[in-house]
């Protein structure tokens, strides 16, 4: 089992690549926290990620108003923004604007992704950077969110011919042509490219790092966390999971909660519970059969636990979530 695969499957990720920008020194582009967008960019979806992805020149990106310094950017570097905080993009670090809350939109029947953008004060200097969002669930448990730091960028590797900023400006230069299905190239390639990020960003944590990532490439408790994901219905106790992983109960048990930060039949009922919520949207399962699906002999013993992390019976999440 592919534990991180399955995540972004469970928590299904999406991806909207929205403006095509061409800026000219001295420039700042000031974007907002998804939260104040996301009803307009990508509605009906739960949390937004934003992105923005270097195609050409270099630039600075950090958080607005964050005393983190600003990261520098080049040409095939993307930069993330896990929680959706408000960010700038700017020709020099220290930049300070205010967003444009108008260009905001889904486009019309005449009009079509991405939005292309001249910006800046004209000078020699040029820069290319598309930007754009993916939308996944949050609740009732999203282990990889809370996992990622609030800005991150990942460099395209120097040795590396084809890297996926480079599909991008391929795509691009094919939707000029206006060809068929090219939105929803863009939007593949934007999921694609946050997987590719995230591994990337895995393979660059310190080996002393801690949190789910990290664990997830631990011999034992990647182990375990793979066969949660793997068998979520198991009848899965600490000494089964523990024997699986190679270790005594007592030393897996601390070594799991050292990564991942919670115990393991804790993580099991959250991941249960993610999985059941995306189940209970499902038409023709009764609230019986999904809490069979996840690992409960009862209906009553699932109804109990999924109140007990939710705050709402299966039934009135499946209601609420049916009627958006």
């Amino acid at each position: 089992m592919d534990v991180l695969s399955d995540v972004l499957r469970t928590v299904r990720l999406s991806g909207a690549l929205f403006f095509d920008i061409r800026a000219s020194a001295p420039w700042v582009g000031a974007s907002p926290s998804t939260a104040d967008i996301a009803a307009a960019v990508m509605p009906g979806v739960e949390h937004v990620i934003s992105f923005h992805a270097v195609i050409s020149g270099s630039c600075w990106a950090a958080i607005d108003r964050d005393p983190t310094p600003a990261i520098k950017m080049n040409a095939g570097d993307v930069v993330i923004f896990p929680g959706g905080a408000p960010n700038i993009m700017s020709s020099s670090p220290g930049g300070t604007g205010k967003p444009n809350m108008g260009i905001y939109y889904r486009p019309t029947d005449d009009e079509q992704l991405p939005y292309q953008l001249i910006h800046g004060g004209g000078g020699d200097e040029q820069t290319r950077f598309i930007c754009g969002y993916l939308g996944c669930d949050n609740r009732p448990f999203n282990p990889l969110l809370s996992a990622l730091p609030p800005i991150f960028a990942v460099r395209k590797p120097p040795d590396q011919e084809s890297w996926i900023v480079d599909l991008f400006v391929h795509a691009l230069a094919q939707g000029g042509n206006k060809r068929a299905g090219n939105q929803t190239i863009l939007a593949k390639l934007s999921e694609l490219m946050f997987v590719e990020a995230i591994r990337c960003y895995i393979e660059s944590l310190p080996a002393h790092s801690l949190g789910w990532l990290s664990g997830l490439r631990d011999r034992h408790v990647g182990k375990a966390l793979q066969l949660i994901h793997g068998r979520p219905s198991e009848n899965w106790s600490i000494d089964l999971l523990a024997r699986e992983a190679g270790l005594s109960r007592t030393a897996f048990s601390e070594r799991f909660v050292h990564f991942v930060e919670v115990p393991p039949m804790h993580y099991l009922v959250q991941w249960r519970m993610q999985v059941a919520s995306r189940l209970l949207e499902e038409r023709g399962m009764s609230v019986a059969q999904v809490g069979s699906a996840v690992g409960y002999e009862s209906e009553a013993a699932f109804s109990r636990s999924f109140k007990r992390l939710l705050g709402v019976s299966p039934g009135a999440w499946r209601k609420w979530n049916r009627a958006q």
